[in-house]
């Protein structure tokens, strides 16, 4: 498992505004792809630069490439399609566009995903940090009737789960062949399930379905990371929903600890940065006493350029310290700054604060550990 620090990022940036024009022209068929790659490539070596001068040991590529954090990774499988869901995502006061993906066929793996051009390109240009590749977790496809018509294509749905992680396994290594060694999946599956398994106590049939959903989920994400090299981290960034600043879903951890806890990860990224996300209990339950493992707490918000008071991070940095050992913790901003192209309200002067904030702090809580 790769050596990190104890402070990270999740890995979205703002899109800077000559990348902006120029995914705008090219949607609007102004310039080719060949003269968008070009400017991205720039853009990418710049924020490289940026994320290294600030002392970053693991950098991304700010999702440079993508419009959506999670739909052009899934379109890029053997099996999935894009279509037009024709209604936002139901984002607490703001509208999306209406992309959506859906079940083509046998969901398969992907020799030629463009994802993984995309990796070597920011492995080939990091200088003295390591690439960290994102990706959206499985279970990102079998959720907001994204593979409804599995009965299309499959016999029973335990043969689709099985693709699914096969299809995710075999990309994962074929990362790790490029030289990644650390990558991350991004996940509001669990997030969407503490809001349904809270709002359905009162009703078995449909807490049920929940509780399934929840077990599936940790069934396809387990054989998705079975027989991985040792050096390879992969972590999972538990994500509230991030679109222009607002979100998705609110509530505390303790409805998905338990399932949590059974996921084989190298890293949980939680999202800690309001009252939306309840107490820091839940953490103990998810560390789930493995000493590989950590909980990166998510107390910096990425939704303003508001900075936060170092003395009460720390203090809450101390009290999660008695839960899990501090030698198992680490900081970051609670999500990415720009989940989808629009990115979050806030400036990008604010961004980089934000992350030379995350690098103070945690510097001065681990230095002396």
């Amino acid at each position: 498992m790769t050596t990190l620090t104890h402070y990270d990022i999740v890995g979205s940036f703002l899109r800077p505004e000559e990348l902006k024009e120029a995914r705008k022209n090219f949607n609007q068929e102004k310039i080719s792809q060949e003269e968008l790659t070009k400017i991205e490539d720039q853009e990418i070596k710049n924020l490289i630069q940026k994320e290294e001068e600030l002392g970053l040991k693991a950098v991304t590529d700010g999702e440079f490439r993508r419009s959506w954090w999670h739909l052009d990774f899934l379109w890029g499988l053997n099996g999935v399609a894009k279509y037009d869901y024709k209604e936002s995502y139901k984002f607490h006061g703001a509208k999306t566009r209406t992309d959506n993906a859906e079940l083509s066929g046998k969901v398969a793996y992907n020799p030629d995903h463009p994802f993984f051009d995309a990796f070597k390109f920011v492995n080939a240009n990091v200088k003295n940090a390591i690439a960290k590749q994102t990706i959206p977790s499985p279970t990102l496809l079998f959720r907001d009737n994204r593979s409804d018509n599995w009965p299309n294509f499959y016999d029973n749905k335990k043969d689709y789960l099985d693709d699914l992680a096969t299809a995710y396994n075999k990309t994962i290594k074929h990362f790790y062949d490029l030289g990644c060694r650390y990558i991350q999946i991004d996940d509001t599956t669990w997030a969407f399930l503490i809001s349904k398994l809270n709002e359905s106590q009162n009703d078995p049939k449909e807490h049920e379905k929940y509780v399934q959903l929840a077990q599936d989920s940790v069934y396809v994400i387990n054989k998705s990371l079975e027989n991985l090299p040792n050096d390879l981290t992969i972590a999972t960034h538990i994500c509230r929903g991030n679109f222009k600043s607002t979100f998705l879903f609110s509530g505390g951890y303790e409805p998905i600890a338990e399932y949590l806890g059974q996921l084989n990860y190298d890293r949980f990224f939680l999202e800690y940065d309001s009252d939306r996300a309840g107490d820091l209990k839940p953490i103990k339950t998810i560390w789930n006493n493995r000493d590989n493992v950590t909980i990166v707490l998510g107390l910096i918000t990425s939704k303003n350029g508001k900075l936060e008071d170092p003395v009460t991070i720390a203090k809450r940095i101390t009290e999660a310290g008695q839960l899990v050992p501090l030698d198992n913790l680490a900081l970051s901003t609670q999500c990415g700054f720009a989940s989808t192209e629009e990115g979050n309200i806030l400036s990008e002067a604010d961004q980089w604060k934000k992350i030379k904030f995350v690098v103070k702090i945690a510097n001065n809580i681990w230095k002396s550990f």
